[in-house]
């Protein structure tokens, strides 16, 4: 830490103050979105738990109105649209059959959520591969200004050279201990974004099965 703030080049400490930055959001946004992951998981199970244990159409409704998380919310999305249906809409919106005019609305919503589940994910993924660079680049500028030093000094031996050197070469490693837990991250939670959708799309496909069961009404 003491050759952290010891290091002599504005540029180099500006670099490394950055890259810091850049890992606590690294961690800030992976952190969140693992607690909102965890939330909604917890949510989507005991709407699942409550959904499929009724055994009328109308007590579904009910179910999902009384709940939270993604599911529900495309639960709710569906019956809404049902609802509009039975009414007799004319509008724009509603021209077509009841089955593409429900499968609109749910795959809206199902954008909706996705989209949602995206923030923070550009964020990760530029700092995994930008934080390198930025790095490197304090490097590059660290040992530009070292050479300067040492050629002002009139001495090349081992001493004078390691410690500005090894200074320039921090940057380095920290770009790269920056990177790492943003791509990780990154890669975790596309992947489980992926699972999620998936398990959405098999709702709206059971959601779709049940009201045209129904006749879609509610």
């Amino acid at each position: 830490m003491n050759n952290f703030f010891s290091v002599n080049s504005t540029i180099v400490f500006a670099t490394l103050l950055l890259l810091i930055v850049l890992s606590i959001a690294t961690w800030s946004i992976a952190l969140f979105k693992l607690w909102k992951q965890l939330q909604g998981k917890k949510d989507d199970r005991a709407f699942n738990d409550s959904f499929w244990s009724v055994r009328e159409w109308s007590a579904a409704e009910k179910a999902a109105e009384n709940s939270k998380g993604d599911i529900a919310r495309l639960a709710q999305a569906g019956f809404s649209e049902l609802k509009a249906l039975s009414e007799t809409q004319h509008d724009l919106k509603h021209i077509g059959t009841p089955h593409e005019v429900l499968e609109r609305q749910l795959r809206q919503q199902l954008q909706n959520i996705q989209r949602f589940h995206e923030r923070g994910l550009a964020e990760l993924a530029t700092i995994g591969s930008t934080a390198p660079f930025v790095g490197l680049f304090g490097t590059v500028w660290g040992i530009m200004h070292a050479l300067q030093e040492i050629g002002k000094s009139g001495s090349a031996s081992l001493d004078i050279v390691a410690g500005p050197i090894g200074e320039a070469l921090i940057a380095t490693a920290i770009g790269i201990a920056t990177a790492l837990p943003a791509v990780l991250a990154y890669n975790f939670f596309l992947r489980r974004l992926k699972v999620h959708v998936t398990d959405l799309e098999n709702f709206a496909h059971d959601f779709m099965r049940l009201a045209q069961k129904h006749n879609y009404k509610q």
